[in-house]
């Protein structure tokens, strides 16, 4: 199974190496900070991206996420695991609720979130969920 754990942690660092360039306050991939906030944040009337602070402890969340699977099997791992799956899948519910729908209904966030973002983090919680299960030593 480590080749899931690979592809998860690969995803995940590219992920956190982005969210830290945001949280320097380098705008990538859209230079201007008004359309990056529409693409990645999606509030209604949204005009700046999220402070440094949030956005740096994004980043250390997901490199934490990046590194537990390379953790030693243990009842501890195991339950990071179910935790960090539990979580991926919640955020890919969120992209498709109606709740999320009236939150962000910002252009281009909203069409990214159901076809990119949501899909994404519903296959990370998959693979974090198959990584728990496969697990050498339980709870």
């Amino acid at each position: 199974m480590s080749i899931f754990a690979l592809i998860a942690s690969a995803v995940l660092i590219v992920i956190a190496a982005i969210h830290l360039l945001w949280a320097l306050g380098y705008w990538w991939p859209i230079t201007d900070e008004a359309a990056l906030a529409r693409a990645v944040v999606g509030t209604r009337g949204i005009t700046r991206m999220p402070g440094a602070a949030p956005t740096a402890l994004v980043t250390v969340a997901l490199m934490f996420a990046a590194a537990w699977p390379w953790l030693p099997p243990s009842g501890l791992r195991t339950a990071g695991l179910v935790v960090i799956a539990l979580v991926f899948q919640l955020r890919a519910v969120f992209a498709y609720s109606p709740w999320a729908r009236a939150m962000t209904p910002e252009q281009p966030f909203r069409r990214l979130d159901e076809t990119r973002y949501g899909p994404l983090t519903g296959a990370l919680g998959m693979i974090y969920l198959v990584l728990a299960a496969t697990t050498t030593e339980g709870f």
